[in-house]
């Protein structure tokens, strides 16, 4: 029989360098109440947004994931020779094809990596970094550059208060590398299709979402995945530092913290708070969350984050993951 040889993997994988990039516009609930039947009030009692930014015309889904990916990149002291895969984990390219990921790496200097788009909305960055670990860890990549990045604004519909108010655009990233002590857990994750008409695109291009449904599916079925995370990675729910979910409303951020606290979190975890002043931006809510808490201080390297995606289709991962 004939044996084939396969690549000699490694124990772990973990973050090595960060960054994110957001636009310069910032729109606050004020400017939206002069557009849409909406107040200030009203978007933060329903869903704690205070700002966001918004991309222009001349700024691009993609460039974002440049400027987000070239920090992460600079971050890990690699150099863009030393990264040998991309994956851009994105809902909102302007269409199928191109995908985003080789044209990113082309622009930050990546020469001929492996390159491909993961499209699990919100829960895609997660979803990237899975696949990211277990590629260093089975030996078939050596450093990968994960990023989340979208531009939402070019799929709202501005008079709709559902999601002219929530989402924005950003984009966010990380350098995976080798470890020789695992620093990124197993993946704990799933999908419920049969909830798939909750949150989608109309046949115009714009995205629509059942408010209501998705925030019981969201506040019911989310802790137990990451709980399921923390159990994979051996740990117990008193040894998380942080909880970082995805940014989709601060009121469902809030309830899967009180969840976890209840199921054994302490009450000093950390809860990050992003999208107060970044709103909802998808698959970049995770990682810019992450590099805006690290460069404020918030966190530091060493701790034990618990990294919660959820989002459309409908597909949600958490995993552990030790600060960098």
């Amino acid at each position: 029989m004939t044996r084939l040889r396969m690549p000699t993997g490694v124990p772990g994988a973990r973050m090595l360098g960060l960054g994110s990039a957001q636009p310069e516009r910032v729109v606050g609930n004020e400017e939206l109440s002069r557009q849409v039947d909406t107040t200030d009030e009203w978007i933060r009692k329903r869903v704690g947004i205070v700002n966001r930014r918004i991309a222009g015309k001349d700024q691009s889904l993609v460039d974002m994931a440049v400027e987000a990916g070239g920090k992460a990149v600079a971050d890990s002291g690699l150099g863009p020779s030393g990264i040998d895969t991309v994956i851009v984990a994105t809902c909102t390219m302007p269409a199928g094809i191109p995908q985003a990921a080789a044209q990113v790496a082309d622009r930050i200097g990546i020469k001929t990596p492996g390159a491909f788009d993961v499209n699990a909305a919100c829960a895609g960055f997660c979803y990237g970094l899975a696949a990211a670990s277990d590629m260093i860890r089975a030996g078939s990549a050596g450093n990968v550059l994960v990023i989340g990045a979208e531009k939402l604004s070019d799929w709202i519909d501005w008079s709709d208060r559902s999601t002219s108010v929530i989402f924005a655009d950003a984009a966010g990233a990380a350098v995976v590398g080798p470890a020789e002590q695992p620093e990124i857990g197993p993946v704990a994750w799933g999908s419920a299709g049969d909830f798939v008409e909750v949150i989608g695109t109309t046949p115009e291009g714009r995205i629509y979402q059942e408010g209501q449904s998705v925030f019981r599916w969201a506040t019911s079925s989310i802790t137990p995945t990451a709980l399921a995370a923390v159990e994979k990675a051996g740990l117990a729910p008193s040894d998380i530092d942080v909880l970082i979910p995805h940014q989709a409303n601060l009121r469902i951020v809030e309830a899967i913290a009180r969840q976890l606290r209840s199921a054994g979190a302490r009450t000093d975890m950390i809860v990050a708070d992003d999208i107060i002043e970044s709103g909802n931006t998808s698959s970049a809510s995770i990682p810019m969350a992450l590099d805006h808490m690290r460069a404020a201080g918030t966190v530091r390297g060493g701790d034990v984050m618990l990294l919660v995606g959820f989002g459309a289709g409908l597909t949600y991962a958490s995993q552990v993951v030790i600060c960098p």
